[in-house]
């Protein structure tokens, strides 16, 4: 029997305005056998960097000079739509993380986040899996999809494509429920939420679970409030 080969660390770009910002965070990742295979001080270098370098992941600090971390989130996953892009903030609930999200990031990082945190990030969302828990995403998403001038009608999504079932179970994966806890709900096997799951990311074009929720919220399956 062929031995399983070990999983290959995800290649990381760095993008932060601030130099002690990204020479610590190099010397985390690689201490931890992580690449770091480059790093950029703004988002247009951000942009640059990892059409060239094509990482696996990119810590993306939000506000930079020239363009920021949004735009340039953007731009990266228009053009690399397998690299997976973790935001750098210093407020947990800040607004642009959701805005962020709503672009595709697979979740956010303080930037005081700890050694061993920042290594277990990065290799969860290099595996293509979203950092953010549900819940966590679900408060972020409650807090500013109220403010946003967005309505259901605005959403260019059509969830006519997914059976009934799958609308039942988008529409709790925007209440924040794992797997486990849609398996419960629906009396459903594990398995079988799984599936359901990928069909839907498949059909709508979603990421991960962090985008599931966020798409949730702006076609009105979920109000923010709603249990």
């Amino acid at each position: 029997m062929t031995a399983k080969a070990p999983e290959r660390s995800p290649r990381v770009l760095i993008a932060d305005d601030q130099t002690l910002i990204r020479t610590g965070f190099r010397l985390i990742l690689t201490a931890r056998g992580i690449e770091v295979v480059g790093e950029a001080a703004d988002g247009a270098e951000a942009v640059s960097a990892a059409c060239e370098l094509r990482p696996d992941v990119v810590l993306m600090d939000i506000r930079m000079p020239a363009m920021d971390g949004l735009e340039a989130t953007r731009r990266i996953l228009e053009r690399i739509p397998d690299c997976r892009v973790l935001m750098l903030t210093t407020f947990d609930l800040d607004r642009y993380v959701y805005e962020a999200l709503s672009l595709g990031a697979s979740g956010f990082l303080l930037k005081d986040v700890t050694p061993e945190h920042l290594a277990a990030a990065v290799r969860l969302v290099g595996t293509g899996d979203a950092l953010l828990a549900p819940q966590i995403t679900r408060r972020l998403v409650e807090r500013y999809a109220a403010e946003t001038e967005r309505t259901p009608e605005a959403v260019p999504v059509d969830l006519a494509v997914l059976t009934p079932r799958e609308r039942e179970v988008l529409t709790l994966l925007g209440r924040g429920l794992s797997n486990t806890e849609l398996a419960a709900e629906l009396t459903l096997s594990e398995a079988t939420v799984k599936s359901h799951v990928a069909r839907i990311f498949a059909k709508l074009g979603l990421r991960d679970r962090a985008q599931a929720v966020v798409l949730a919220y702006e076609t009105g399956l979920v109000r923010p409030g709603a249990r």
